[in-house]
């Protein structure tokens, strides 16, 4: 079993900065590869980014290239969302989830319960 906490969800003005955290615990944790979806109201679940289990290995949606990064520290086992000049298409709920097939996959085992990110413009 692995646990995944988000945090570091807000509100900001659209330019500003937000940085979202993911802890996961567990004992095989270190194992997976962790990645960021976002839902916005009324519209399906999209994946943002996302890491590897060691932190080599980066992916990004085209929309959010140049302005997130994600990084992972492999020691906390917590990986991190970097989002710079953010944008109103940016609110929506941010989750973190866990994959041992890798960053890109059509299954994810592990989920958070999300965290509210809110662009006002």
């Amino acid at each position: 079993q692995v646990q995944l906490v988000e945090s570091g969800g807000g509100s900001v003005q659209a330019g500003g900065s937000l940085r979202l955290s993911c802890a996961a615990s567990g004992r095989t944790a270190s194992h997976y590869a962790l990645v960021w979806f976002r839902q916005a109201p009324g519209m399906e679940r999209e994946f943002v980014a996302g890491i590897n289990w060691s932190g080599e290995s980066t992916w990004y949606t085209d929309s959010v290239k140049g302005r997130f990064s994600v990084t992972r520290d492999v020691t906390k086992n917590t990986v991190y969302l970097q989002m710079n000049s953010l944008r109103s298409v940016d609110t929506a709920t941010y989750y973190c989830a866990a994959a041992l097939r890798g960053i890109v996959t059509d299954e994810y085992d592990y989920w958070g319960q999300g965290t509210q990110v809110t662009v006002s413009s």
